[in-house]
């Protein structure tokens, strides 16, 4: 756990007391520099010309009229100007910190005239002298705590920026799951409704057939409610002490997945060429889904056909491709801006640096092909040429 810092009142009530401390101790030095030793109420106006500090964060221009009554008080009864200008210092940066250039010059002006005034009662031998330190003293503060307040927008502005961008990759990231979901769904119920419908057909006739599509249901729907609840505990906030998800789909449990397509009734080929290696996360689960959403498609549209998932493990890059031999859905039947389908496969691919072509094969058929970088340099190439494109 981070320490909690100080509250800026308890600071400021420090500050205002250290100063007030030093004032002290230096009106106690007025004698030697041939001024009055002050009594009990010049003390009194040095805590009044130095406590009210402690307010500067709630009320700064009060806190500066107060404190510069109290010095010109002190000032006219003959006291030594220096001891009452340290609160009145620090109250005029403040206001030009927090507060319009407008006000902080009116303050400076009304600190200067007071110093102009300090040097007339005190028969000051050097009004220029006292003219000039008044002015310079003034404007660094101003400027300085003008520095100061555009310092304090600049970081709102960032961090609203900040915030904004985060809001902006949350909704991104909700619709990259909500998409997601879409395909893990579709899938499984692609293969529920093949099943479902052999399990009507050879009812009486075939029973044990009939029983096994209603297990390949059952454990179809166990994993696609698996997979929704997976979504779900992302797209909400998570309670820490939660169980935890199971882990995401690889390539490794590919052939779960096929297998359930070979029991909907596709019959389906794996082919693999080159070694086979792990690869990052995010590219395995990329291939995963476009394996899935292809032979989604397949059972959708293809009618009686049989597939051919191949993988290629390049020395940069990973290759799947997804063929059918079937007719395929009539061209009225395909929407025309290709289904969320296909569109999350390229947008999937494009996150990876990846491609997809999706069109027919010569004579019959369709294909999906999908290629991969698999290390992160790869990626950065592709996506700056990407970019310059």
């Amino acid at each position: 756990m981070r320490p909690r810092s100080p509250r800026p009142i308890v600071v400021d009530t420090l500050i205002a007391c250290a100063m007030t401390a030093v004032a002290v101790l230096l009106g106690r030095e007025a004698p030697s520099q041939g001024w009055p030793e002050p009594d009990a109420r010049a003390y009194a106006l040095v805590a009044l010309a130095h406590l009210p500090v402690a307010l500067r964060g709630r009320r700064p221009v009060a806190v500066f009229a107060a404190v510069e009554a109290a010095a010109a008080v002190y000032v006219t009864l003959g006291h030594w100007p220096v001891v009452c200008t340290f609160g009145s210092m620090l109250a005029l940066y403040t206001v030009a910190s927090v507060r319009p250039v407008r006000t902080a010059l009116v303050c400076a002006a009304c600190m200067t005239a007071l110093w102009v005034y300090a040097g007339v009662v005190s028969h000051s031998p050097s009004m220029a002298s006292v003219l000039g330190q008044a002015l310079l003293y003034c404007s660094v503060l101003v400027w300085f705590g003008h520095l100061a307040r555009r310092s304090a927008e600049l970081t709102r502005r960032l961090r609203e920026e900040q915030a904004e961008r985060a809001r902006r990759a949350v909704a991104e990231e909700r619709g990259r799951i909500a998409r997601e979901l879409h395909d893990v769904v579709a899938h499984h119920m692609s293969v529920i409704s093949v099943q479902a419908g052999l399990a009507r057909f050879v009812f009486d006739s075939d029973p044990a057939k009939a029983r096994g599509a209603l297990g390949t249901i059952g454990d179809t729907s166990g994993e696609a409610l698996e997979e929704l609840r997976r979504m779900l505990q992302v797209l909400r906030e998570e309670d820490p002490e939660a169980p935890q998800r199971a882990p995401m789909p690889t390539l490794a449990r590919l052939g779960e997945l096929l297998g359930r397509v070979r029991a909907g009734g596709l019959p389906v080929d794996l082919a693999v060429e080159g070694a086979e290696r792990p690869l990052p996360p995010g590219v395995e689960l990329c291939a995963y889904r476009v394996v899935q959403e292809a032979l989604t498609n397949v059972l959708k549209h293809a009618g009686p056909a049989r597939a051919r998932v191949e993988l290629r493990y390049g020395a940069h890059e990973l290759t799947v491709r997804v063929t059918d031999d079937g007719e395929g859905a009539p061209p009225a039947a395909v929407p025309r801006g290709g289904g969320h389908g296909l569109i999350g496969m390229r947008e999937r691919a494009r996150l990876y640096g990846g491609t997809v072509t999706v069109g027919p094969r010569p004579g019959r058929g369709y294909e999906v092909r999908m290629t991969l970088p698999t290390s992160a340099a790869e990626r950065g190439r592709r996506g700056t040429a990407e970019a310059e494109r």
